[in-house]
């Protein structure tokens, strides 16, 4: 009897690593909204500052809103990754990349405004 790792293609390490990659950007996004808490003066629980209570609140919640929008799109960015890899790991695991880099570089601009 094989196990369940034999009947996966040899290529599926590479969709494993876009799956990590993406989750430790979801960390190092964490921490931007933690430092900009700091920064602009956002206590917790507060999930998005008021303008009318802090002049950069369009500032912090565009960090926030970044990181947000990632874990709303994780869970079926991970499926459709991980289940498009079982036929497909190199084509699977490249657009990962892409879509983990890509969402990087706008979130550096979006964060140097």
């Amino acid at each position: 009897m094989s196990s369940a790792v034999e009947l996966l293609p040899k290529e599926y390490g590479y969709v494993v690593l876009a799956v990590v990659l993406y989750t430790f950007l979801n960390f190092w996004m964490a921490a931007q909204v933690g430092r900009a808490r700091k920064r602009y003066k956002v206590p917790y629980p507060t999930m998005y500052a008021s303008e009318s209570e802090n002049k950069d609140a369009n500032v912090f919640n565009c960090v926030q809103r970044g990181h947000q929008n990632s874990l709303e799109m994780m869970p079926m960015f991970l499926v459709l990754l991980v289940l498009g890899g079982l036929k497909h790991p190199c084509i699977s695991a490249a657009l990962g990349f892409f879509f983990a880099f890509t969402r990087l570089l706008l979130l550096q601009r979006l964060r140097h405004r």
